[in-house]
């Protein structure tokens, strides 16, 4: 009785830090949505969808949205093929393997700020280490922070160094739970490395590659910190996303509802995608 109770509390526990820290708050967004303010402190006026049908006539709404899914497409998937190469990597028997294993999990503790200001020094046009450098090479130098295109590759690069620990660490728990049994049978078969990847690891960490794919898929389309610290969704607009759009919208534009309809859109977007995503790539199979 008292092992029920102890359950029964923790779920209750945790029920109600659900409901008051994430219910409450997004349904309060999402009521927002339907109101016109200019404030949180002005008075609402009730519009319906009309802040709904201003945002996605909106060119920066769409703009946004392509931005959003260049950053986390070219985020993801340069995450994935690193963190599962260092996986690889660390997973094998060397000299100074476990330091190895502790260092790579490093860029992954830094605070943001901290990375993001590092990099700004980094590439910075007159005393930047990544300037000189290339100015040493006799290349041209480049405008991090002014070329639409080198921007967008500075945040997709900042944000890869951040998080493919992430990745690395979680692959590399995984691949400890393959039987060293059929790596063994698969060498005598005389299959190589590449083989025993595709038709070995990859098949027995489809699981937890799905859970790492989905939450990376969510962290990046949401991620304002790295752009907003680096670029502040410049130059003229090509590295803002929508979350970026929402924040300059509620409190830069002062529009609070439009601000809301359009982090609600995303909100959609996202359950959307999650939804087909676990529909095409269930975790469990029979």
């Amino acid at each position: 009785m008292n092992s029920k109770a102890t359950i029964y509390s923790f779920l209750g526990i945790g029920l109600v830090v659900t409901l008051v820290l994430i219910v409450a708050p997004v349904t309060y967004a999402i009521s927002l949505s339907f109101y016109r303010m200019d404030s949180f402190i002005g008075t609402p006026q009730w519009v319906g969808l009309d802040n709904y049908i201003a945002v996605v006539r909106l060119p920066e709404f769409w703009n946004a949205l392509k931005n959003g899914l260049i950053y986390s497409l070219g985020s993801i998937v340069l995450q994935l093929v690193l963190g599962i190469g260092f996986a690889l990597v660390l997973n094998e028997v060397f000299p100074g393997r476990n330091f190895v294993r502790g260092l790579s999990i490093l860029p992954y503790l830094l605070p943001t700020v901290v990375v993001v200001l590092t990099f700004k020094w980094m590439v910075d046009g007159s005393i930047g280490i990544v300037t000189a450098g290339i100015a040493a090479l006799g290349l041209p130098p480049v405008n991090w922070f002014e070329s639409p295109g080198a921007a967008m590759a500075s945040v997709i690069f900042v944000s890869v160094w951040m998080w493919t620990p992430f990745v690395t660490t979680c692959f590399l728990a995984a691949l400890q739970t393959v039987p060293a049994s059929l790596y063994e049978a698969a060498r005598v078969d005389g299959t190589t490395a590449i083989q025993r990847f595709f038709h070995i690891t990859l098949p027995m960490l489809k699981p937890i590659l799905t859970v790492i794919v989905l939450l990376r898929a969510i962290w990046m389309f949401n991620k304002f910190d790295v752009i907003w610290l680096l670029t502040r969704g410049g130059p003229v607009s090509s590295t803002e996303h929508l979350a970026i759009l929402s924040y300059r919208h509620a409190f830069s534009l002062f529009d609070i509802g439009g601000g809301a309809a359009i982090a609600t859109i995303s909100f959609l977007i996202l359950s959307a995608v999650v939804f087909v995503y676990f529909r095409l790539f269930p975790l469990e199979t029979d």
